[in-house]
């Protein structure tokens, strides 16, 4: 499990670094350091001991921020943090979302928020359909060359 963030150049000297789908915004004082901070503001948010966090830049977008690859030494927690996150943003309680399954017990899926059930990939493609209906699971190159600088 990977999935893709962002950093860019804000105000002054700061940079800013997010991954919206697991709602983690923060900032550093350089790139490297708002990739750190980045990866140790999901590491607080797995809440798990050993768990760590690698953020890598795999490209560079038209308007100038950096791509990033966000992964972890626990995937089966990240995907779990991704469930999470996004039943909370779209204001889904766990009955919402068991009912959205067409299961009678919340626990069944709350089990693979918790991490306690890693679901198969065709049940995480269910399970993130019922949280957020406008997220795909894809796929795609783990690093893309950079553009091309004009002049």
């Amino acid at each position: 499990m990977m999935l893709v963030g962002r950093i860019g150049k804000a105000e002054g000297s700061w940079w800013f670094a997010e991954c919206a789908i697991v709602g983690a915004h923060t900032q550093g004082k350089s790139r490297k350091d708002a990739r750190q901070m980045l990866a140790d503001c999901i590491e607080t948010m797995l809440d798990r001991a050993g768990a760590k966090v690698r953020v890598a830049e795999i490209g560079e977008d038209d308007d100038g921020t950096y791509v990033v690859r966000i992964d972890s030494t626990e995937p089966a927690r990240l995907a779990a943090l991704v469930l999470t996150v996004q039943r909370e943003h779209n204001k889904l309680s766990l009955a919402d979302v068991a009912a959205k399954l067409g299961v009678s017990s919340r626990n069944a899926y709350a089990r693979y928020e918790q991490g306690a059930s890693v679901p198969t990939l065709d049940k995480y493609i269910e399970l993130l359909a019922a949280v957020a209906p406008d997220m795909a699971l894809m796929v795609g190159p783990r690093a893309t060359k950079r553009k091309a600088k004009a002049g």
